[in-house]
């Protein structure tokens, strides 16, 4: 068996890759020869960076705020209409924002809904979407960004964050299950901490001490210890773990 990663003859869409996880895991894909689609909502410099370093295979970056269904359905519409045909999509586009119960009620449904509508609606219409293209090409695959909340859950200011991860790893393993035998497979990555943009504000209120102590390792998991596994999902030759969730926590949570 050859396991050199070569994904040259693949068309992969990232969401939320201008920043993080996302862009470093783009990084590898056009590294291993993917088209790529290099989504972004507000990261229009990192984007075209990214593409300007890294790709030599036709990739392309697409706006799309997430928070909008239209949007979402538009942002898909136009990788398919620029690259014909998508192998993989990535749902990696995420928010974490905190809102505790004390806050002023409509201010607190306010983040809950915006972390649904980002993290689990988005999603859930990008799946349908997928899952659509896909059965015109007998067959592709969805690589879920999950998270260790979705299991252990989250602390008291996330209820949102948590309870959209759990969503989206039911999601996934309901996809795997119920559209294999059509060549459609479904995996969920999910990290624990990761040294990311998005996780700062959380380090500056806690304290990075405290993050640390709660990891098994010397050091915070970074978005280059997770891009690997993608590649190697997108690769095909993790396809019998169709359905399963791979914890990349640094030994933080184990189940």
């Amino acid at each position: 068996m050859n396991l050199k990663t070569d994904l040259s003859e693949q068309n992969i869409l990232v969401t939320g890759a201008s920043k993080g996880i996302g862009a470093s895991l783009v990084q590898h894909l056009m590294q291993a020869g993917a088209r790529t689609g290099v989504h972004y909502r507000s990261g229009s410099k990192e984007a075209f960076r990214l593409i300007d370093q890294f790709d030599r295979n036709g990739s392309k970056t697409f706006q799309a705020d997430l928070s909008s269904l239209e949007e979402t359905r538009q942002l898909f519409e136009a990788v398919i209409e620029n690259f014909e045909r998508l192998d993989t999509l990535v749902i990696n586009a995420g928010i974490f924002e905190p809102h505790a119960v004390s806050m002023n009620t409509d201010q607190w449904l306010e983040v809950w809904q915006k972390t649904l509508d980002v993290n689990l609606n988005a999603a859930g219409l990008l799946t349908k979407l997928a899952i659509e293209h896909f059965r015109t090409q007998g067959g592709g695959r969805i690589i879920y960004v999950g998270s260790r909340a979705a299991f252990r859950g989250e602390t008291r200011e996330y209820l949102a964050y948590a309870a959209s991860k759990g969503g989206l790893t039911s999601l996934a393993r309901t996809v795997a299950r119920s559209f294999g035998k059509e060549g459609i497979k479904a995996f969920v990555i999910a990290p624990g901490f990761t040294r990311t943009q998005m996780a700062e504000s959380f380090i500056e209120s806690h304290g990075e001490e405290r993050v640390l102590s709660e990891i098994s390792l010397t050091e915070l998991t970074r978005p280059e210890d997770l891009a690997p596994l993608f590649l190697l999902l997108c690769s095909g030759l993790m396809d019998h773990a169709t359905g399963t969730t791979i914890d990349v926590n640094a030994g933080s949570y184990i189940h």
